[in-house]
């Protein structure tokens, strides 16, 4: 064993035995016991599951199947359900990742898609096939994308101001190994200009009314740093209903950022304006008297239960993921009696990436009645989840602590 692996293992004994020391301390289990419990954190859940009911999405406007013990239908949209992500591992599979579509999914031909680099703030003009985009050096990255109403439900029936639009609970979020080309790499072929001051993606989806194709512009400074043009998706290629042939992946940023079915790149030297910029992907309302274009998102943490959930009396693993896209999770906090009491949920350190998620667990002795779980999380950079989220009229960006009602039978 290399001396890395020895200190990752060190590290990892460490941690899991300070989480032992303190469960036992708290339940009264021994410690053969919670190893076992930790040991079956990847198993099946702790509930029964309700029978699957067909559903289908209206007509043409996700292609994937949506079956209802995995999704929950919102319109054009389809929101994944925590309890299906329970033992499937660190990634999102492509089947049970969230979909977010203005109109509907579109049927693109990849041979004769063509990616359109243009604007003033370039000097050479591209036209790419796709063939063309995959001679370019590949990168891939782990990464969540989320949409920016996610949670947007909780800001109605958690703090009594309910704001329109689609009612997400906390699944309208991901973790995928994306794997494309830099866009600076395509901006320096095209010869992106100094004086550059925005980059805009435009999707191939149907059009949205007058206001045109989804687009929505980001400065040069992130399209220079981190972002990729994005054509596969966990090691094939991208689905229909999650970009393909080419997506961006705009890592931290609200989903919108993160534009579907690419079919022209602008580099402009003026800012640049859309519908998802303007009326749209901003905090309006009184709290919000400058009214602040969105663009990092913030720190969530989800059960992986149904919502609400009913569970036997005894004792459960609970599992759950946390996520911040200001870098990875320093630790996770679980009320099991409504914030009255907190304790530190055992966060796995091979399982923590920097604007990804974190997966944890912590063990529950569920007693009969009605209960309600807190999880709160602290990423590295301190940001912590809070109590209560200042409203905005479009319901953005909810990051408080989620209650989440569980009944014990």
């Amino acid at each position: 064993m290399t001396d890395s692996l020895k200190n990752e293992a060190d590290y990892d004994r460490d941690r899991l035995e300070r989480y032992v020391h303190t469960t036992r301390a708290r339940t009264g289990l021994s410690r053969r016991h919670i190893l076992q419990f930790i040991a079956a954190s990847a198993a099946g859940a702790s509930f029964t599951p309700k029978r699957a009911v067909a559903q289908t999405a209206p007509a043409t406007t996700i292609v994937k199947p949506t079956p209802a013990d995995q999704f929950r239908l919102l319109g054009t949209n389809a929101e994944t359900l925590f309890e299906a992500l329970k033992g499937r591992g660190y990634l999102t599979p492509a089947s049970l990742f969230f979909v977010r579509n203005h109109t509907r999914t579109p049927t693109i031909d990849p041979s004769t898609w063509r990616l359109t680099i243009d604007g003033t703030g370039v000097r050479r003009p591209l036209s790419l096939t796709y063939k063309d985009l995959l001679r370019f050096r590949s990168v891939t990255s782990t990464k969540f994308i989320e949409c920016a109403g996610n949670g947007r439900s909780f800001y109605g029936s958690q703090q009594g101001t309910p704001a329109a639009g689609s009612q997400w609970r906390l699944g309208a979020v991901g973790v995928g190994e994306w794997t494309g080309v830099r866009l600076s790499d395509l901006l320096e072929h095209a010869g992106v200009k100094r004086t550059a001051v925005d980059v805009q993606a435009e999707g191939l989806d149907d059009e949205v009314g007058t206001n045109g194709h989804v687009r929505r512009p980001i400065s040069i400074e992130k399209a220079l740093d981190d972002v990729l043009v994005v054509y596969g998706l966990n090691g094939e290629a991208l689905p229909p209903d999650h970009g393909y042939p080419v997506r961006l992946l705009v890592p931290g940023w609200i989903g919108i950022a993160n534009i579907k079915w690419v079919g022209r790149i602008e580099v402009s030297e003026q800012p640049l304006f859309s519908l998802w910029n303007t009326t749209q992907y901003r905090l309006f309302g009184t709290n919000y008297p400058d009214t602040p274009v969105l663009s990092t998102q913030t720190v969530k943490s989800a059960f992986e239960l149904p919502f609400p959930a009913t569970v036997n009396k005894g004792w459960h693993l609970l599992s759950g993921r946390s996520w911040s896209a200001h870098g990875s999770i320093r630790k996770v906090e679980v009320s099991f009696d409504g914030g009255a009491r907190w304790w530190h949920a055992f966060v796995d350190p091979r399982k923590n990436r920097e604007q990804a998620w974190a997966q944890w667990n912590i063990i529950w002795p569920a007693t009969p009645g009605q209960h309600v779980l807190k999880a709160r999380a602290t990423d590295s950079r301190g940001n912590v989840q809070p109590d209560v989220v200042p409203f905005n009229d479009l319901g953005y960006l909810f990051s408080a602590v989620v209650n989440h009602p569980v009944t014990v039978v």
